[in-house]
């Protein structure tokens, strides 16, 4: 007798949305549907940048309570995937201690340069293969040592702390454990020598756990609502990049990705995490993906750069329409020279456009000016300058791993983009497909399905079940 997949709920945490997304079938046709999305983005609290935990979990639980109703029956389990590095420190009862830092603020500078004194970058790099960021959960960690906070009080990340409110126990999932900083390259679990080089202490950190392991059922206030009696709370990768990743339904060793969001994620998939000088010299990060495997790329600033220009120049919504906006931008001749995209200052919030203008100055360039009407300028420096970027990241990356690429998917929100797409085709010479824009709720419902089938985190099958939820009309 044939049985229907299960229905499923997956909450994806971004830096600037939220969302809450529910997979039922229509006989064995899979049906995704966003039933719950709402705004998110750090506020100022005395000072410091941290997030509305509060809010954010507020919401949550209402795209939660629709989830109950819009469903046809039980729902089998519930996954979550965020942003990363970002953490919950909490009391003796499990609540939070605080409002959770966000890793925008500037309190990590001085941290970093602590970090510095007891551990090289170089040292941090050889021994977890993650890059040395300042933004990383570990120099975060010393910034609140600095301020005074014990070391020993417990904290948990974003996404498991989700999960650890529904039910589930603290924990670390291996794809977002990698962004901290604090887990051993090519080894599942926390770098003991990290935490005691830099003065922290592993047993605040959470337990270790691979990616798709299965926490029990979902308790409090859920566990009354009919829909959600028996739901098993899932660990996907609890990392949005790499639950993006997953969510990729290509098979072979000879294509690449972008993620493109708020960041933009360019790199390949990898056995073996490249932990080497050259590596280090490129920029580039290991970080856990589903199946065990390592997602090996370097960031890049994405969208960010776009959306804070609008915030500056067109503080009313509405001023300029995005597809709109994209269509005049290509509309305009390509710019003679190029934004360096990484610098440090276009990491910062606020002030985007003067923040460019005051690169060109420095590189003896005229200034862009600074009106909504200059909006497609800014859009089409940002855009061929990030193609450029990442022609030369890819070409990098596939000379580490001694790969040779033809196809690149992208994935998340910059897939929506033709332009910058057509460009990266360009820049790169590789067949670039388009995937989801909501590549990582794909991600999250594979990683699901394939945990329920009992293939763990396996690539093959949650590669097996993203190809059928990327073409959702197809029988499962």
């Amino acid at each position: 007798m044939h049985t229907d997949p299960p229905s499923l709920v997956a909450i994806d945490l971004g830096a600037e949305s939220c969302r809450v997304s529910l997979l039922t079938w229509e006989g064995s046709k899979a049906h995704l549907e966003l039933v719950h999305r709402f705004n998110n983005a750090p506020v100022e609290q005395s000072g410091s940048l941290r997030w509305n935990l509060e809010c954010i979990c507020s919401e949550l639980d209402k795209g939660l309570r629709c989830c109950a109703e819009k469903a046809h029956g039980q729902i089998a389990a519930l996954g979550v995937d965020g942003w990363a590095v970002d953490y919950v420190r909490l009391k003796d009862d499990g609540s939070p201690a605080a409002a959770p830092y966000c890793y925008r603020d500037r309190r990590t500078e001085a941290a970093e340069a602590e970090v510095q004194k007891r551990i090289s970058a170089e040292e941090l790099f050889a021994l977890s293969g993650v890059q040395p960021l300042r933004i990383n959960t570990l120099y975060q960690l010393v910034a609140d040592q600095l301020a005074g906070i014990p070391d020993s009080t417990p904290w948990i990340n974003l996404p498991e702390y989700i999960l650890m409110r529904l039910g589930g126990r603290r924990a670390a999932e291996f794809s977002n454990a990698t962004h901290t900083g604090l887990v051993s390259a090519n080894a599942q679990g926390w770098d003991k020598e990290i935490f005691d080089r830099c003065g922290l202490d592993v047993e605040a950190a959470p337990a270790f756990i691979a990616t798709g392991e299965i926490f029990g059922p979902v308790n409090g206030m859920l566990s009354g609502l009919r829909a959600f009696q028996g739901t098993r709370l899932i660990a996907p990768c609890c990392h949005d990049t790499a639950s993006a990743v997953a969510g990729i339904p290509l098979h072979g060793d000879e294509w690449a990705y972008i993620s493109s969001g708020t960041w933009s994620l360019v790199g390949m998939l990898l056995d073996q995490a490249i932990n080497s000088n050259e590596a280090y010299a490129g920029g580039f990060t290991n970080l856990g993906a589903a199946g065990g495997q390592i997602c090996f790329h370097k960031n890049v600033n994405g969208m960010w750069l776009l959306k804070q220009c609008l915030a500056q120049l067109c503080p009313q919504p509405g001023m300029w329409n995005m597809a709109e906006l994209i269509a005049a931008a290509e509309r305009l001749p390509a710019p003679k020279d190029l934004l360096s995209v990484d610098e440090a200052d276009l990491l910062l919030h606020g002030g985007m456009a003067s923040r460019i203008n005051a690169q060109r100055v420095q590189y003896g360039l005229e200034p862009l000016e600074e009106h909504a009407s200059a909006m497609p300028q800014y859009a089409s420096l940002i855009f061929h300058s990030l193609a450029v970027r990442y022609a030369e990241i890819l070409q990098n990356a596939a000379g580490l791993a001694g790969k040779k690429l033809k196809q690149l998917s992208i994935v998340g929100g910059g897939s929506l983009n033709p332009f910058l797409n057509r460009l990266t085709a360009e820049a790169t010479g590789l067949e670039v497909i388009c995937g989801a824009a909501e590549s990582s709720t794909i991600g999250n419902f594979a990683v699901q399905l394939a945990a329920l089938e009992g293939a763990g985190a396996s690539r093959e099958r949650i590669a097996h079940w993203a190809c059928l939820l990327t073409n959702s009309g197809e029988s499962a």
